[in-house]
């Protein structure tokens, strides 16, 4: 819900200590969708045209079945991307992903080893970034896929300076 200037608004019922989630950018959908014509559009030509030669017109058709599972993977790649999000609360973070299974991974900051932002080409070329969460459990570890470079810095800088504050007592 928001309020007529767009600020969001608490859900009714809800109480102050919710926390406030953020969603990944619009660039991680965009991306993961050119993937997915990049290779299965070409898949479906090489497969029409092999089996056309090879089996005869009417077995090319079967070319349609990897468009097909394209058009079904672009409607899939938007639920999931809606899924992905993260809250920043006072003592960790949450990250929530998921559309059948969700999945919800509470990492304490006092329990984070290493933050790395790391950037493949193609996440470079879409001006993305993600976050990777170390801790002591390796089953713990965390990832924020698809954020702007600029704040998957500043996540990376502000989860360090709290883990590290946290750890002090330790």
């Amino acid at each position: 819900m928001e309020t007529g200037t767009g600020t969001p608004m608490p859900a009714p019922g809800a109480d102050a200590g919710e926390p406030v989630w953020t969603g990944l950018p619009r660039g991680l959908l965009k991306m993961r969708r050119l993937l997915l014509v990049v290779w299965l559009v070409p898949v479906a030509v090489a497969l029409g045209v092999l089996l056309g030669l090879f089996a005869g017109p009417a077995w090319a058709a079967f070319a349609v079945l990897p468009l097909a599972l394209a058009a079904w993977g672009w409607l899939l790649l938007e639920r999931n991307w809606r899924s992905w999000r993260y809250a920043e609360r006072v003592d960790d973070l949450l990250i929530s992903r998921g559309v059948l299974w969700r999945e919800e991974t509470v990492v304490p900051y006092g329990r984070m080893q290493l933050v790395e932002v790391t950037s493949g080409p193609v996440e470079r070329y879409f001006g993305l970034a993600g976050v990777q969460l170390h801790t002591a459990a390796a089953a713990t570890d965390a990832r924020i896929p698809g954020l702007d470079p600029q704040e998957a810095e500043r996540l990376r800088d502000r989860l360090t300076e709290l883990g590290e504050a946290r750890s002090a007592g330790l």
